[in-house]
């Protein structure tokens, strides 16, 4: 009975894993099958130029040939626009700006809670954060553009200050708890940097707050959105690829985070010892010893990140204003395939030209998604590999 349980146990278990397969093959096959009538001549749908969906094109109204999708234009606007070069470029803005956000702090939390974080600390935040990866996007997409950018709206200028303070504010942090002396050291542990700056930070946020309007009335006339317009030549949108990397950025930041840890903190210990034992700082180590070692890991951590990003669709739905644009100004807003997928296929003909088109843009996130998530495996099981070579040399 028992060997008969267990044989159970493990054809089910064999059948999940194959069904799993054989389920992203199918999605995969079918999208596939769709996309493939756009590439000939039929009766339901003419054959679709590869160069009209990634090269500019001459349309009517327009003076020079240009990138434009807008597959449904209103009576006597002309023939639909199918430029796919738009989608695109704001799939990849997106996730470029969620990573720009991301990454950083994401990695940081991870080095300081894999080295330096206190025991009972990291035990009771790491669990917290990894919550997050749980929230759904849907919710973060309703923050960034129901109340993130609103408020960055009307406070331009001290989302400006708070960037340029942080980054030397927390340094100035770091440089003067060096210098105190042994009693406070004591009492400020680096293991507790994560309480014990909390108050640091409220001070930079109120010295933001009194800055931004002395300084947006004398450098900028008083209105900084005005003078980004005339002098830079950068209009300003409510909801813009700045704020769609603010909330992407949120989203990705705990699965970045988790993995990187995980690989950061599964460096062998005699290494690290070994190191500091020879006289290398904390951060000579981290930077020198534990980051070569787990490299792969903590590339494939940002790997899976950006997979997530391309991927994600109510988040870049409700904060990007879904403007399909082709410009490298963050202020303004951006659509993403995925989006555009979300909004138009409940109402695009199904086997029509805009159908199809929307199953190709499925196609490529699905075949992104797919190569980004595979390679990210590979690097992590070779990681693994190195971890037990490690070991065993120890």
């Amino acid at each position: 009975m028992r060997q008969t349980r267990d044989r159970l146990a493990t054809a089910l278990i064999t059948a999940g894993g194959i069904g799993v397969i054989v389920a992203v093959m199918a999605i995969g096959i079918f999208l596939a099958v769709e996309v493939l009538p756009l590439f000939w001549s039929s009766a339901d749908t003419p054959r679709i130029d590869l160069q009209a969906l990634w090269l500019p094109q001459p349309y009517t109204g327009l003076e020079a040939p240009a990138h434009r999708w807008q597959p449904a234009l209103p009576e006597g606007g002309g023939e639909p626009r199918f430029g796919m070069l738009p989608l695109v470029w704001g799939t990849l803005e997106a996730a470029a700006w969620s990573l720009v956000i991301a990454v950083p702090l994401a990695l940081g939390a991870a080095a300081h809670s894999a080295l330096f974080m206190s025991p009972r600390l990291r035990a009771r935040l790491r669990p917290t954060l990894e919550l997050m990866e749980a929230m759904p996007g849907v919710v973060i997409g309703f923050v960034a553009g129901l109340v993130l950018a609103p408020w960055l709206d009307n406070h331009l200028a001290l989302g400006a200050v708070l960037l340029i303070l942080l980054p030397p504010g927390v340094l100035l942090a770091g440089g003067l708890w060096s210098r105190l002396g042994g009693r406070l050291h004591r009492r400020l542990p680096m293991g507790w940097a994560a309480v014990w700056l909390m108050p640091w930070l409220l001070v930079i946020w109120g010295l933001a707050v009194w800055l931004a309007p002395l300084l947006e009335a004398w450098w900028f006339g008083g209105s900084l959105r005005t003078w980004l317009e005339v002098h830079l030549g950068l209009a300003y949108a409510n909801r813009n690829a700045i704020i769609v990397g603010m909330a992407m950025g949120f989203a990705v930041m705990p699965s970045i985070y988790a993995l990187a840890e995980d690989a950061l903190s599964g460096v062998p210990g005699n290494l690290v010892e070994g190191a500091e034992a020879l006289g290398a700082t904390r951060w000579q180590t981290l930077w020198k010893v534990v980051l070569p070692a787990a490299g792969p890991g903590v590339l494939s951590a940002v790997m899976i990140g950006a997979g997530r990003a391309v991927g994600e669709t109510m988040i870049v739905l409700m904060a990007s204003g879904n403007t399909a644009l082709m410009t490298a100004n963050p202020l303004d807003g951006l659509r993403s395939m995925a989006a555009s997928i979300a909004i138009e296929l409940p109402e695009a003909a199904p086997g029509g030209t805009h159908y199809r088109l929307l199953l190709l843009a499925a196609l490529l996130l699905f075949a992104f998604t797919f190569c980004v998530n595979t390679l990210a495996e590979v690097v992590r099981a070779r990681l693994r590999r190195r971890y037990r070579r490690m070991e065993g040399l120890a």
